[in-house]
């Protein structure tokens, strides 16, 4: 699977548009990750899964700083995802089903900041630019 021109662009767009918002974009797609998927708290046992704690704050800055990276480098996410896939599959060993569940908190995060621009066309993008991110983190496990 890959995105059009067109696709691109809009992933490019949101992202630049949300990105000094990042690190509090990817803190709240957390916070509605653990109250939507309670499972999901069980990969953070030795955090502080409150509002606002900092151990929240600081793993929500690396989910931004990972969807950063993947839409800086959107014609090679594999490449630079590809530590990060290692990590979560040989190491972490998180269930692949919460990419998925995360990239859905993305995606209702991005569209609750951004009403205006998060069209259906923009949300399509979004979606299946997160299909491609949670496929590569989750190319490790086969």
């Amino acid at each position: 699977m890959s995105l059009t021109k067109a696709e691109r662009t809009m992933v490019v767009s949101i992202w630049g548009k949300i990105s000094m918002q990042a690190d509090a974009v990817g803190t709240e797609a957390l916070q509605r990750l653990f109250s939507s998927y309670p499972q999901t708290k069980t990969y953070f046992p030795h955090f502080d899964l409150h509002e606002g704690s900092p151990q929240l704050r600081a793993h929500g800055s690396k989910v931004a700083a990972a969807v950063g990276d993947a839409v800086k480098s959107i014609d090679n996410v594999a490449g630079a995802l590809a530590k990060l896939s290692e990590l979560h599959a040989y190491i972490l060993r998180v269930d692949p089903v919460n990419f998925k569940f995360l990239s859905h908190c993305l995606l209702v995060t991005l569209a609750s900041r951004l009403p205006a621009d998060f069209t259906a066309d923009a949300h399509a993008a979004w979606d299946k630019f997160l299909s491609i991110v949670s496929s590569v983190l989750t190319e490790k496990y086969r």
